[in-house]
């Protein structure tokens, strides 16, 4: 393992019967780094946390962790490493207290001591005033904060966090994302699997597209966005026949899509004139009523180098829990 790596994945593979949940998978994660895992449902995010924390056993490849070979000693860096899945495996029944008690007692930290870090972790939380209430009456966002506290309990090194903000509110899912990037600060390496892409844009150092088991592109934020910076961007909100074909051939100095119906998407490497566009479109039969400019953002590298979607990406986003 090179100096300054955490996370050593070489060649990674897991089927699951028929279906292929990871293939071939190569990255590296550094030490202190936010370091996200970015794609779809389905892409094999999950599979790929399990296997790097023991929970799963791969078909193929190697991963280190904290320099300890893991497939071997799937176990091995169980005291280097922190998770927190996409759903709480925290017990319903007992107290936040008791709850974030009971995690640390099974990582061998004794009674004063865990008794003690269980309320400082509720006080950075915010959640004192639950202190005594059981988990089953939280809130989602207080669920999912009480989840990270128990996931790093016992101040590990590396931090796995599984869809960390999915379905919770948008207040939650801020204070959320403040208290990861503290976290970061403090020196600890994470690793943020979600399919938000505005909350990777805004929270990691480095990404990994991840589609169909495959990892298709590794890089940092801003050598990501690079590409899109300068360019300039119009979406145009319509009614009636849309002729992408005709646009393209009466402005050839344009790039044309549909990101969903009734909108054209229109691209350039300088300022965007409108009013022609709008003249055209109505010429061919269809009803404008809105033209604005957009910022362009990961979301349309994401769309670019996976060829996912951007409409189906919104869909997600709605089911697991609206807009965040």
């Amino acid at each position: 393992m090179s100096a300054g790596v955490v996370i050593s994945v070489r060649g990674l593979a897991k089927s699951f019967g028929e279906v292929r949940a990871v293939a071939a998978a190569d990255f590296d994660v550094y030490e202190g780094e936010l370091f996200g895992f970015l794609g779809p449902n389905g892409a094999g995010k999950t599979t790929t946390i399990n296997m790097l924390t023991g929970l799963a056993r791969p078909d193929a490849g190697s991963v280190e962790v904290g320099g300890i070979g893991c497939v071997k000693k799937p176990r091995g860096a169980q005291h280097l490493i922190g998770v927190v899945p996409d759903e709480s495996n925290l017990y319903p029944e007992l107290s936040g207290f008791d709850n974030l008690c009971f995690c640390a007692s099974l990582y061998g930290i004794r009674k004063p001591e865990r008794r003690s870090r269980a309320r400082e972790l509720l006080r950075t939380f915010g959640l004192e005033k639950a202190v005594d209430r059981k988990f089953a009456a939280y809130s989602k966002g207080m669920k999912r904060k009480l989840t990270i506290a128990a996931g790093i309990i016992h101040k590990p090194r590396i931090l796995f966090l599984d869809e960390s903000t999915t379905g919770i509110d948008v207040a939650s899912a801020r204070e959320l994302r403040r208290l990861i990037g503290e976290l970061r600060r403090d020196g600890t390496t994470i690793f943020l699997t979600t399919h938000y892409i505005e909350e990777a844009e805004r929270l990691c150092d480095r990404i990994a597209f991840i589609v169909s088991g495959r990892v298709v592109r590794t890089d940092t934020v801003e050598d990501l966005v690079r590409p899109v910076r300068d360019k300039h961007a119009v979406e145009i909100s319509c009614a009636g026949p849309v002729d992408l074909a005709g646009l393209a051939g009466a402005f050839p100095g344009l790039a044309f899509s549909a990101p969903r119906p009734g909108a054209v998407r229109v691209e350039a490497g300088g300022p965007v004139r409108v009013g022609p566009l709008v003249r055209f479109l109505e010429d061919g039969g269809a009803e404008v009523s809105e033209a604005r400019k957009i910022a362009l953002s990961l979301e349309d590298v994401f769309v670019s180098v996976t060829g996912i979607d951007a409409g189906a990406m919104r869909k997600e986003k709605e089911r697991a829990g609206g807009k965040q």
